[in-house]
């Protein structure tokens, strides 16, 4: 079933939003990061340095996670451009407009998805 134009619009705020949220988390981590490697060998003992470069490696794995949010809002919003937000990128089936509500960069059912991600695809 298509999605009304009305839910598609609100759709597409939520995802510039979610975009904006993202770009700024991932500045702050960009920054944080920078600024580690800029104080690096100012701590005071080895345990210190140790714990400031976990810290870092856990910065660099979450923005990754984000950078592909990000990459995945990308996409959704060039959906809802070309008019084919909604519609599974590999099954061309509807995705239920639940999982949209849930995660509207989704661009892929479930299943698809599930199968994408064991290889199957």
């Amino acid at each position: 079933m298509p999605i009304k134009k009305s839910d598609i619009e609100k759709f597409k705020k939520r995802l510039l939003e979610m975009k904006v949220q993202l770009g700024a988390s991932l500045k702050a981590v960009s920054d944080d990061v920078k600024t580690s490697e800029e104080s690096k060998g100012y701590s005071q003992h080895q345990a210190d340095e140790g714990t400031d470069g976990f810290g870092q490696t856990i910065s660099i794995e979450v923005s990754t996670k984000e950078q592909g949010i990000v990459r995945q809002i990308d996409r959704a919003l060039e959906k809802i451009e070309d008019g084919t937000y909604g519609i599974c990128d590999i099954s061309g089936d509807d995705i239920p407009m639940k999982r949209l509500e849930a995660v509207p960069y989704a661009t892929m059912t479930v299943g698809a998805q599930e199968k994408l991600e064991k290889g199957m695809i």
